[in-house]
């Protein structure tokens, strides 16, 4: 019989299984280290290593991702967000930039709980799959900065502008640059949210071009495989499952990742799954025997 109070523990005599040794407290120190070292070391990069920021790289990244989604007829992010912000009350934006700047973490954190509790078996490996898939992004943010759809005619120092308008005649009387060559809108900074990472005080302590991978549908993708399995009502199921694809709705029309950011965050997932797995058995398996349990049935020898 398994019993879940404060700490987490499973009946060996009734499970076969040994005891999970799984306590909240614990849970919550890993991911407060795991999610500031990430972090700390997302920010070494781009735009947030400290020194001057060069915009150039992640601007050039970002017209390379647009020709291969253009190559391949797939190039709609513009047309998008120009559409929907076209609609009554600009689509009602600022919902969906504090879904952009709120719910990635709000969801997350009720999976994590809910799996916690009612499903403490399956909790370690998708735990670790959602660590692993965290870390693996840091590998993207360090190789390819990328600089957002936001930013492209951004005139400011994270911005496009002052790379495509470098040496054109500035025609306004203001003598800036037109920039208006791919024609997103910030939609958090021109209509608020939640939080506007091209603020100044967002931009003091984040990395602007930590786009590709998205681990907002990384993790958003994590929350439904999560999430699925553990709900009993259709319509809850129905729910979980389109969370990820109105989370790709929600990272476009606010102009914060091209679709492919999309599928980079589910390569990371699947990779930490697979990783995940791998060491959660093995980790399993060693504290089997040290328990001097058998082995479950079925179980290769």
């Amino acid at each position: 019989m398994t019993t879940i109070d404060d700490d987490v523990t499973v009946d060996e005599s009734a499970s076969g299984r040994p005891n999970l040794g799984l306590r909240w407290w614990r849970e919550v120190i890993y991911i407060v280290v795991i999610y500031t070292g990430y972090s700390s070391v997302r920010n070494l990069f781009g735009s947030g290593d400290g020194g001057a920021v060069i915009a150039e790289p992640a601007f050039n990244h970002a017209k390379a991702i647009i020709q291969i989604e253009r190559n391949i007829g797939l190039y709609f992010e513009d047309r998008l967000q120009s559409w929907y912000l076209d609609l009554p009350a600009h689509g009602l934006i600022r919902i969906w930039n504090v879904w952009y700047g709120l719910f990635h973490f709000v969801v997350a954190a009720v999976a994590l709980i809910a799996m916690f509790r009612r499903m403490p078996e399956r909790y370690r490996v998708w735990r670790n799959t959602l660590a692993i898939t965290t870390i693996l992004a840091l590998v993207g943010f360090a190789t390819f900065s990328l600089m957002p759809p936001r930013l492209l005619d951004d005139p400011g120092i994270f911005g496009g502008c002052q790379v495509y308008a470098a040496g054109e005649e500035m025609p306004d009387e203001a003598g800036q640059p037109p920039c208006d060559e791919f024609g997103y809108i910030d939609t958090t900074a021109v209509w608020g949210g939640w939080a506007s990472f091209g603020s100044e005080e967002m931009a003091k302590v984040s990395n602007q071009y930590a786009a590709m991978p998205s681990m907002h549908i990384g993790w958003s993708t994590w929350c439904a495989l999560v999430l699925v399995p553990m709900l009993r009502r259709r319509w809850a199921k129905v729910l979980a499952g389109l969370y990820p694809l109105m989370t790709l709705f929600v990272i476009i029309v606010t102009g914060n990742h091209y679709w492919i950011d999309g599928l980079g965050g589910i390569f990371c997932l699947g990779v930490g799954f697979l990783l995940a797995r791998a060491g959660t058995r093995w980790w399993e398996e060693r504290r089997r025997h040290d328990q001097g349990l058998p082995a479950p049935a079925g179980a290769s020898t």
